[in-house]
């Protein structure tokens, strides 16, 4: 097939130039977008005109305040696609649809452990958030899902998430087959990550980390603004690091109960509570420490000492500007439990990153999967609409 005309590169380019600023910084006049992309007032005219007949963009408003009649405001067209993101846990399925521009039309849930199989609990979740949003599942430009383990990056598929065993390889081409439509899959912790550094402590922070504490441990990466993998897919499966004072019983090959996994997993902060002699889970004795809970303070010293040891490592590797300490663990601690930390990995190595909790609210690793399937929904509607 031969390439298209010079010409119509440069127009595929502004349009779509133009099309971002929109999503990005909302309605402007044709002034003013001919201003920011480049063009003169009648080019930036022209590009309305087609992105109009395309259905992308349309008259939201006027701007008033200047001479003569108010100018037009130009703005994406919500409807112009949709796409419905997705967070798989053992317990739990949660869903939520959003329009292009990203504004969040519906949320679900479902018990994985209520469908057959991952296919029919994935159709089964988005079919009840469509619905509840008022489109239909035909209507989706892109599906996106979050889920623990990691992700082949060759093929796609899931591999050691061992909370999800129905999710196995063969899974990602079953969902494409049965949806007809773009499919994601990501590692949830890496999800977390981009969440944090489009809207919250990571953002404009050119290498950080997202230290994810909860049920599992993991590491989501950033490298020069950008989100580092592996070539496997396994880069911060933190959860397997050998780190001093992790137990190793004999008679076990599981690398697992020799890693960091053994000394910091919710599991383990559990019974550290009881070796300090406090009454309930380890995750509510980290948030009674940080509210100044006198008794779990040593408890909380320890947890930070346990959580320095994996981390100052991973610090002399990759240097860091800002770590962020996120999952149940690291919303229980807060700024408490991130000060001790910093200092705690100040005692271990030469290299101190800046230690903060997560600034995002809510289900982090949705927003993530929401995040990535806007990405391809607005290549999928710019590319193929009209």
């Amino acid at each position: 097939m031969s390439r298209p005309p010079r010409t119509h590169l440069i127009r595929d380019t502004n349009d779509r130039a133009a099309l971002d600023l929109m999503l990005s910084s909302g309605p402007v006049t044709k002034t003013r977008l001919g201003e920011l992309v480049g063009l003169s007032k009648v080019t930036a005219g022209q590009l309305l005109i087609r992105l109009g007949e395309r259905g992308l963009v349309e008259v939201v408003g006027t701007q008033q305040g200047g001479r003569g009649p108010n100018a037009a405001l130009y703005g994406v067209v919500p409807s112009a696609g949709y796409v419905a993101a997705l967070h798989i846990g053992p317990d739990q399925i949660t869903a939520s649809v959003a329009d292009i521009t990203g504004t969040e039309l519906a949320t679900g849930a479902l018990d994985p452990h209520e469908a057959s199989d991952p296919v029919e609990a994935v159709r089964a979740t988005v079919a009840d958030a469509t619905r509840s949003a008022g489109i239909t599942m035909p209507q989706l430009s892109c599906l996106s899902i979050g889920t623990p383990g990691m992700i082949d990056p060759r093929t796609g598929d899931i591999r050691f998430a061992n909370d999800l065993p129905d999710w196995r390889a063969g899974v990602l081409a079953d969902l494409r087959h049965s949806f007809q439509r773009p499919i994601l899959i990501e590692n949830d912790v890496n999800l977390a990550g981009l969440a944090e550094q489009s809207a919250g402590a990571s953002h404009g922070v050119k290498d950080s980390v997202l230290a994810w504490i909860d049920r599992g441990l993991g590491l989501a990466v950033i490298v020069d603004g950008r989100l580092h993998r592996g070539a496997g897919g396994g880069a911060g499966e933190i959860g397997y690091l050998a780190v001093p004072g992790a137990s190793t019983p004999h008679g076990t090959d599981s690398p697992q109960h020799a890693a960091f996994q053994s000394l910091v997993s919710v599991e383990a902060m559990d019974t550290l509570a009881r070796a300090f002699g406090l009454k309930g889970s380890g995750v509510e004795c980290v948030r009674a420490a940080a509210g100044g809970d006198p008794d779990a303070e040593p408890f909380l010293e320890e947890l930070a000492r346990r959580l320095a040891l994996g981390l100052a490592g991973i610090c002399v590797v990759l240097d860091p500007e800002l770590c962020v300490l996120a999952g149940e663990v690291g919303c229980a601690g807060g700024p408490v439990l991130a000060a001790r930390v910093q200092k705690a990995i100040a005692a271990l190595g030469p290299n101190v990153p800046t230690v903060v909790p997560t600034e995002i609210s809510g289900d982090a690793v949705l927003r993530g999967a929401l995040q990535i399937g806007l990405d391809t929904a607005r290549d999928e509607v710019f590319t193929h609409q009209g």
